[in-house]
């Protein structure tokens, strides 16, 4: 039986459904403090409708537009979420004007992590903004199965750095 629209869904329903692994999406709880997930007790988490339409927007910010994480944290601070909950729709048409604020503030946040130290994969000749070359990102040669493990194995790599950071 399947659940009605406004059931809250747990992480692996939340995952399957997205296509990611649950550990991304944990991750992004962290970049994120805009996903709010209630927890019950022993901290299994359930997502509201909401959430999951947060998380489709950061999602297509992030896979489908290119984003970065500081662009999409930037996108979140001055658009605000429920711009973010509907960036993913196929209808959705951004007030006058949003589009070209949308993408310069992507490329200041892109520029201002250039600027610290290159946190970020930035765009740079052939190399999309997630760092991988222009054919892993859809222009041909990769499956999307293969373009997406790559992006799961370096949000794995960027949450080891994290951690080994944290430990020195």
């Amino acid at each position: 039986m399947d659940k009605g629209p406004d059931a809250f869904r747990t992480i692996s329903e939340v995952a399957d459904d997205l296509d990611l692994p649950q550990h991304v999406l944990r991750f992004w709880e962290t970049r994120f403090s805009q996903i709010k997930p209630m927890k019950r007790g022993g901290g299994r988490r359930y997502y509201r409708p909401d959430d999951i339409d947060l998380l489709r927007g950061i999602r297509h910010l992030l896979y489908g537009e290119g984003y970065t994480i500081k662009g999409v944290q930037r996108i979140l601070r001055d658009s605000g979420v429920r711009h973010v909950m509907q960036v993913w729709q196929e209808d959705y048409q951004p007030d006058e004007g949003e589009p070209d604020a949308v993408t310069a503030r992507a490329h200041a946040a892109s520029a201002d992590a250039e600027e610290r130290g290159g946190e970020i994969l930035a765009t740079n000749g052939g190399e999309a903004a997630t760092g991988l070359p222009q054919a892993a990102n859809g222009g041909g040669g990769l499956g999307k199965d293969e373009v997406r493990h790559l992006k799961t194995t370096l949000f794995e790599l960027l949450e080891c750095k994290r951690l080994l950071d944290q430990v020195r």
